[in-house]
């Protein structure tokens, strides 16, 4: 359809992306999260396939492709590992976009290349212990001295923080922190660039026994007087929410794909196994119930799809201005997908409860959804404050 593969590209996207799926990632879903561990050697095959810097440019070694493209990217992953396709949004959505869009032409041409293959591995710190949603409350701190800046502080629930059992960091992270308050006395917050092995930059610890994402490394990663040069500071002081604002809304629309991938695979395996699967004489499919889980599973999948790809195709990647639908299709695909595969859990029974049939593993990943990239809660605030704004003229 027109409206999921628009261009003969974003076809060949998909295919390539789905067969990708079936014969690399879906063969080491289940060990991966069973043994909690990243698999570091898949993921940079995806640099391989273009994947890794989709939205990058060209010129740097990117694909230079769109939001529609992103979303087919995390759709088609999510559909068979999401805690590996989060290690992949963190690194292609919230490090190599985010660059992409707000970095200078110099840090372009220094960090992109090796982004987009896959030889380093990035992240971004945003979230810190005592502050998620507000951001502004963050304690992190950036001081300037001498040619470059002091950081001191913790972030926390940072997914790709460690590339391993938390010995080392990420290869490049993109941080936030603060530089002091502003004219009217808020807070002044501001990116930087951090490499691996940067004096003071160390990994905390692993976080380990999450219900979900297991497949994906996530970390505390601590600044310790950590000296950054001035040629690392992204833009100017004080602009990070401009870099916020323009990258949370391409992150809330992937991390709606991703729904859509956990939604779908869902709904695959609750329709295959209510057509083979018999009680009292006919196939589960013949009964009410069960029609009634995969009916209404359809049309909530179809809807949110709609609505995502909608919003995706309409979307300019190098500005904001579309965080009325970006929350929406998160707030309205996320516990969709939870939905789904608890429903999918209650078609299959017992065997659903199991991770051999995968819909307990999906059920427990979109989870995260409903919570990181911003809560439900925050995107109903939102939504709210921008109708406000707008009146009637939303239509």
């Amino acid at each position: 359809m027109k409206l999921f593969d628009p261009t003969s590209e974003h076809k060949l996207l998909r295919d390539t992306v789905r067969q990708f799926v079936q014969l690399e990632v879906e063969p080491q879903a289940l060990e991966f999260d069973r043994a909690e561990r990243f698999n570091v050697e898949l993921f940079r095959k995806l640099g391989a396939l273009g994947l890794l810097g989709i939205t990058a440019p060209e010129q740097c070694g990117g694909s230079g492709m769109d939001a529609l493209a992103a979303v087919i990217a995390h759709e088609e992953l999510s559909a068979s590992d999401p805690g590996f396709c989060l290690a992949y949004l963190a690194h292609a959505m919230l490090c190599v976009n985010n660059l992409s869009v707000n970095g200078s032409d110099a840090q372009k041409k220094e960090y992109l290349p090796k982004l987009c293959t896959g030889e380093w591995i990035g992240a971004m710190g945003l979230s810190e212990p005592d502050v998620g949603t507000d951001v502004l409350g963050m304690k992190t701190n950036a001081e300037r001295r001498g040619d470059g800046f002091v950081i001191n502080g913790r972030k926390l629930w940072i997914t790709n923080g460690t590339i391993d059992e938390g010995k080392t960091s990420c290869d490049v992270l993109w941080l936030y922190a603060r530089t002091g308050v502003d004219a009217k006395g808020r807070p002044q917050i501001s990116t930087f660039l951090l490499r691996r092995g940067d004096k003071g930059f160390s990994v905390g610890q692993k976080i380990r026994d999450k219900a979900g994402m297991r497949a994906s490394n996530t970390a505390e990663l601590c600044f310790d007087d950590c000296y950054v040069p001035a040629e690392r500071l992204v833009g100017n002081p004080g602009e990070s929410m401009h870099h916020m604002m323009r990258n949370l809304e391409i992150e809330r629309v992937t991390l709606a794909a991703m729904s859509l991938g956990i939604a779908r695979r869902s709904l695959e395996v609750m329709v295959r196994y209510a057509q083979e699967r018999k009680a009292f004489g006919k196939t589960l499919n013949a009964f009410g119930q069960i029609q009634r889980y995969i009916g209404d599973s359809y049309a909530e999948f179809q809807a949110c799809r709609a609505y995502v790809y909608h919003t995706a195709m309409n979307m300019k990647l190098e500005s904001s201005g579309n965080r009325l639908d970006s929350d929406g299709v998160k707030l309205a695909a996320t516990p969709m997908a939870k939905t789904i595969a608890d429903r999918a859990i209650q078609v299959l029974g017992g065997f659903g409860y199991v991770g051999e049939y995968v819909v307990e593993r999906l059920w427990r990943d979109a989870k995260l959804l409903e919570i990181g990239g911003g809560t439900l809660e925050a995107h109903q605030k939102n939504i709210c404050s921008d109708l406000s704004k707008l009146g009637t003229n939303f239509f």
